[in-house]
């Protein structure tokens, strides 16, 4: 891959989000249903009810809107604000462990990540795309999140950060998408907890 960020168009007349919403549900409805090697702007415009310019005047290449589109599912996972008082951190997360364990046990959500996760030798540009304007900017707030952590106590001093965010990473992805079965909420959440507290995190007991 090369360090150079996909182009995305540049700032022009105030958007429609109701717009936007349906070509990013259109996209993520086509990316599932036939991945990616079958799923054109041109049928997500069409799913969404939009005309084509409509779709290439806010994003500029297929890889681009299909980063978008999968970030817009993530967003509907429940996340820690890094500005959060990291000494509040353990009972926080044990707030959010059931609502990331019923998101992440959807099967929607499942086969998004694995279709995402099959992009990389066929469509390196995607993976490129999702990971400067996505995964990078997340892994940074939750390297600041962990830091706060560590001066708090909550997390081991000698943490290595990059390789836990790793760590934890790896293990999910494994668990929901390399088991056999479909996972329960309250499975995926037991797991979670017991990986936090593997990876060092103090939780309420």
């Amino acid at each position: 891959m090369t360090s150079q960020t996909p182009h995305r168009r540049g700032p022009g007349r105030p958007r429609d989000p109701h717009a936007d919403s349906a070509i990013l549900r259109a996209a993520v409805d086509l990316l599932i249903e036939r991945g990616i090697d079958q799923t054109s702007m041109e049928g997500i415009a069409k799913r969404a009810g939009v005309a084509k310019v409509t779709v290439y005047k806010r994003w500029s290449t297929k890889e681009d809107l299909l980063a978008d589109a999968i970030e817009k599912v993530r967003d509907d996972l429940p996340s820690v604000d890094p500005e959060h008082a990291a000494s509040g951190l353990p009972e926080l997360l044990e707030t959010l462990l059931p609502r990331w364990g019923e998101a992440l046990a959807d099967p929607r959500y499942r086969a998004l990540s694995a279709r995402l996760l099959g992009a990389g030798p066929g469509h390196p540009a995607l993976l490129e795309s999702y990971w400067h304007h996505h995964v990078l900017p997340r892994r940074e707030r939750s390297r600041v999140l962990l830091r706060e952590a560590q001066a708090h106590g909550v997390l081991a001093p000698t943490a290595d950060i990059d390789i836990l965010l790793d760590m934890m990473a790896g293990a999910i992805i494994h668990h929901l998408l390399l088991e056999p079965g479909d996972p329960h909420p309250e499975q995926v959440t037991r797991y979670l907890r017991r990986l936090l507290r593997q990876a060092g995190l103090t939780l309420p007991a």
